[in-house]
C-alpha cells in the first residue's frame, strides 16, 4: 500500500478543451488518489503549470488559443523543464503527429479514444521514473 500513499501527493495537470473528457479524467484520477488540476485551454494550462508545479501533464493537441504542441514547446524550450512528464493525448494519430510530439518533447503519445487502464498504466509508468 505504500505506492498508493505516495500517489496521493502526485498532482496531474489535465489540459483538455472537451469538458466531458476533462470531467471523466478528473473523476477517474481522483478515484485513484491523484490530485487533479484542470485547464480547458493552452493559456490556462501554462498558467496552472507555473502556479501548481504538477508532477505530470496530460495534454490535448487541438485546443483554442495555443495548441498542445505550443504548450509543450513552451514548457520544454522556454521554461526549460525537461523532467515533468508530458503525455500528449489526442485524436491526431498520424505518424507525422507522433513524430512532431516526440521532437518537441512529449514523453508519451496516446490517441483518442483511449482505454482507461492503458492511460493509467502510462501515467504510473511515467511517475515511477521520477
Amino acid at each position: 500500500m505504500e505506492q498508493d500513499k505516495s500517489r496521493e501527493l502526485k498532482k496531474i495537470l489535465i489540459i483538455e478543451d472537451d469538458a466531458n473528457i476533462l470531467e471523466i479524467l478528473k473523476r477517474r484520477f481522483e478515484e485513484d488518489h491523484y490530485v487533479v488540476i484542470e485547464a480547458s485551454n493552452g493559456y490556462e494550462g501554462l498558467y496552472k503549470y507555473l502556479r501548481e508545479k504538477p508532477n505530470l501533464i496530460i495534454l490535448d493537441i487541438m485546443m483554442p488559443g495555443i495548441d498542445g504542441y505550443e504548450v509543450c514547446r513552451e514548457i520544454r524550450r522556454e521554461i526549460k523543464d525537461v523532467k515533468t512528464p508530458i503525455i500528449m493525448m489526442t485524436a491526431k494519430g498520424e505518424d507525422y503527429d507522433r513524430i512532431k510530439g516526440k521532437v518537441i518533447g512529449t514523453t508519451k503519445y496516446i490517441t483518442k479514444p483511449f482505454i482507461w487502464e492503458n492511460l493509467l498504466e502510462t501515467v504510473n509508468e511515467c511517475l515511477n521514473k521520477l
